[in-house]
């Protein structure tokens, strides 16, 4: 028996990134686990790695009438949720003068509304006891050039994961967020040229005190331990970014 066996999850953005790392982790653990995506595709490719265990939901954050489908799947399928990882979002750099309406809207749309109504859609399944992780990420507190509406919809997940925790308390529900740093997820090289994904890494790795990128399941495993293990924990964010915003 696994350490989550028996225990129910839902992932959001579960098919692919860090999102496929935590449900790949409580998985080969035990859990039975619901991911969420826009993508068909990825979404099977995704089921077929993770294995029985391992449920889809098709659906876009940002489309309240996708998460009310969702909720109702969830509530179908595995009955009540003892985890969410409130993990789905997007990442759309530009400078100041180039960033347009359309990409803003599309980043706050999906990180921040699509946050938001994730957690009041699945609320009602979370039993009591229950833990919730959002994704917030490093650059929300770095000042990173081309990153400031992205960096703004994670602080802004920051602030949700307060206020949700002190409404939740009374279910006895801990709400929480996971700050990771750079992760090796192979994202990088699919949206940027080969050159221009060395040349960040490197950068990326000269800057953090660790000297190296983080892996999924160190990500994964930190926020299974804020659904899971941290019960005297809510409200808080977990850097865990090898020390690149705390040194």
């Amino acid at each position: 028996m696994g350490v989550y066996t028996g225990k129910n999850a839902v992932v959001t953005g579960g098919a692919s990134g860090l999102g496929f790392g935590i449900a790949e982790f409580l998985v080969e653990r035990g859990a039975r686990v619901v991911i969420t995506g826009r993508s068909r595709e990825r979404l099977d490719a995704a089921r077929e790695r993770l294995g029985p265990n391992a449920l889809t939901a098709r659906g876009d954050v940002a489309s309240l009438e996708d998460l009310d489908s969702l909720a109702e799947q969830v509530s179908a399928e595995l009955g009540s949720l003892d985890a969410l990882f409130v993990n789905a979002g997007v990442t759309r750099t530009a400078l100041l003068e180039e960033m347009t309406e359309k990409a803003y809207d599309e980043v706050f749309d999906i990180n921040v509304k699509g946050a938001f109504f994730t957690v009041q859609k699945l609320a009602p399944l979370l039993n009591k006891g229950a833990g919730v992780v959002l994704t917030t990420s490093a650059a929300s507190v770095m000042g990173i050039p081309t990153t400031s509406a992205y960096a703004a919809s994670k602080a802004a997940l920051r602030s949700l994961a307060r206020g949700f925790a002190a409404e939740l308390t009374g279910r006895e529900i801990r709400v929480n967020a996971i700050s990771p740093g750079p992760v090796d997820t192979g994202v990088l090289e699919k949206e940027m040229s080969p050159e221009a994904a060395a040349e960040f890494i490197a950068q990326r790795v000269a800057e953090n005190p660790l000297r190296r990128l983080g892996t999924p399941v160190e990500i994964a495993a930190a926020a299974a331990f804020l659904a899971f293990d941290a019960t005297y924990t809510t409200g808080v964010e977990l850097a865990v970014d090898g020390g690149y915003t705390q040194l």
